[in-house]
């Protein structure tokens, strides 16, 4: 009889992350939950018309986790928070952007700089499709 193949964890169903609050949202990313990418993209999508989801995914940004974790190449879930509070283009998201960009060590800035095709981060406009 053939042995049993080991299983992997099963991760369960996506939540419902569209009907969670922000400070929830914010709790699953901070916790590593397995579905923080996605938690984070949801906040990531209110940045235009919430400030207080801008605000918590300018702190997102700064954890360790969050720019260790890669989305692709050099981009991480870190990354990928900038550049939505630089897409939202509000004050506050672009002031949270600057400030989420400036707390990068030097060598990750040029990276990202490098990256977005610009010379400083006041100059990236991404648009997010």
């Amino acid at each position: 009889m053939p042995a049993e193949k080991p299983s992997l964890p099963r991760r369960g169903p996506a939540p419902a992350v569209d009907q969670m609050s922000n400070a929830e949202l914010a709790r699953m990313v901070e916790s590593e939950h397995p579905y923080r990418g996605k938690a984070l993209f949801e906040l990531s999508d209110r940045i235009p018309h919430d400030d207080d989801a801008a605000t918590k995914v300018a702190m997102l940004s700064r954890l360790t986790s969050l720019r260790r974790a890669r989305l692709f190449d050099r981009v991480s879930l870190a990354w990928s928070g900038i550049i939505a509070l630089l897409a939202g283009e509000t004050e506050h998201s672009r002031a949270s952007a600057y400030e989420a960009f400036g707390a990068l060590d030097a060598a990750e800035q040029r990276d990202m700089l490098d990256y977005l095709e610009v010379t400083s981060i006041e100059q990236a406009h991404p648009r997010i499709a």
